[in-house]
């Protein structure tokens, strides 16, 4: 069973104890990412927390990844959009060490200003990875696009200008604003016991209140049809089509998940046995749903070589003209619906992933996380869901669409067959915005 806390200082603690287990696993979550931030900060929620690993008041960046490896436990940490998350998993005697860490990562790190500039490379190499990566930039061209016009359309990681020009007083400001009790929240699922886990917890985390708590914000993203190639020197193309899509919980984020599922989530999905296994046109070709707080979208993708990329972007616009027309099957959206079931349940099998259910659930959707909803949203889902969906996302106002390769020669072309497909079923008359970069 979920319970929920709330200490003096407004630090809320979300836990859950698992039977016949020996782990646990504890995270701090903070409603910090990249959504809060600018033009000139863009990249600092990811910066903080690289900088959280090099060395605290007490402890060395040497001795903080020996202290856990000692003990065979995990410590790690990620950035997202709408949050940062640091987390330890450990056996069940040594949940003292993973708080103390963990509260010590977070409230104590001296932010050396040495091994900010030495961190500076790191995060540089970690962008121009992702430069290197064609699927992920694919994935963020396509998804800036879409975003365009609000916070989500900036990367995570931040620009190489940007990530360089960040001084020490920048992160000790954004962590005296968003890094308080208030705007964070404890995770703990595994094996403990709650008068242990609060006695840390009050000895750990009893900093002042700050009275401040940030608002959710609101995203509206602009309008209309955009379209982005970058060019690769590269051998394969890379396609991704993104569509709106639904927030976290919704009614809806559950049909879209079967939806997604029968349309590219799985080997038995339709483009993977049209792109792949009827035509042998792409290795890796799926769809998949982000949802957020109060938005969402929806994407496609495929990567193939870049003399099929004309052909296997017409099968993908006709696998979803084939969608909005006929809808699915009752045999696939029932198929569906239990694959998602089943992948869920299985997937929920650890600590861990409880952990990251719970924490996320309180701090972005202030509310305690059950299984059980989640199965029955599944399980609520009706066919004609799926259909009303189809024609919502499909006839909106947004879409975008991002190609990388070495496809100049074809990019109009493929530009014009995005063109006619959106005049089909989007809003026809809505400027379209052709934004070609090279890189």
């Amino acid at each position: 069973m979920v319970k929920t806390i709330t200490m003096e200082n407004g630090l809320r603690v979300v836990m859950e104890r698992m039977e016949g287990v020996r782990s646990v696993s504890v995270g701090i979550w903070v409603n910090a990412g990249s959504e809060y931030e600018n033009e000139k900060t863009s990249g600092i929620s990811h910066f903080v927390e690289h900088m959280l690993f090099k060395g605290t008041e007490r402890r060395t960046a040497a001795e903080i990844a020996a202290e856990m490896d000692s003990i065979g436990g995990t410590l790690n940490a990620f950035t997202a959009k709408e949050c940062t998350c640091y987390y330890a998993r450990v056996i069940d005697e040594d949940l003292a060490v993973a708080i103390d860490m963990l509260s010590d990562l977070v409230l104590n790190s001296k932010l050396d200003k040495e091994m900010i500039e030495k961190e500076k490379g790191v995060i540089c190499d970690e962008i121009y990875m992702t430069e290197d990566n064609p699927e992920d930039l694919v994935f963020e061209t396509a998804s800036s696009k879409f975003f365009g016009g609000t916070t989500l359309e900036r990367p995570i990681l931040g620009t190489v200008d940007t990530v360089t020009s960040f001084k020490k007083k920048d992160f000790e400001a954004y962590m005296k604003r968003y890094y308080t009790p208030e705007n964070m929240v404890v995770a703990c699922a595994g094996n403990f016991e709650e008068e242990k886990l609060m006695e840390l917890l009050n000895e750990h985390f009893a900093a002042e209140p700050s009275g401040e708590c940030y608002e959710v914000i609101e995203h509206i993203p602009t309008e209309g049809f955009r379209y982005s190639f970058v060019k690769k020197d590269i051998e394969q193309a890379h396609i991704c089509l993104t569509f709106p899509g639904y927030s976290l919980g919704t009614k809806e984020y559950y049909a879209l998940t079967v939806l997604s599922n029968a349309l590219g989530g799985s080997m038995s999905s339709r483009l993977f046995q049209t792109i792949r296994e009827e035509h042998g046109l792409a290795y890796s070709v799926y769809s998949y749903p982000i949802s957020y707080r109060n938005v969402g979208s929806f994407s496609v993708y495929a990567g193939c070589g870049e003399k099929q990329a004309v052909k296997v972007l017409k099968l993908m616009l006709k696998e979803l003209d084939l969608l909005i027309e006929k809808g699915l099957t009752s045999e696939e959206f029932e198929r569906c619906k239990q694959q998602l079931k089943g992948s869920f349940i299985l997937g929920m099998e650890s600590t861990n992933a409880h952990m990251n259910a719970i924490g996320k659930s309180l701090l972005l959707q202030n509310k305690e996380y059950s299984q059980e909803t989640t199965i029955s949203g599944i399980e609520c889902v009706t066919i004609e869901d799926t259909k009303r969906l189809t024609k919502e996302l499909f006839s909106s106002k947004r879409f975008a669409a991002a190609i990388v390769g070495r496809v100049e020669d074809k990019s109009e072309q493929m530009q014009r067959e995005l063109e006619e497909w959106w005049e089909k079923h989007g809003q026809a008359g809505t400027d379209i915005q052709d934004a070609e970069d090279a890189r």
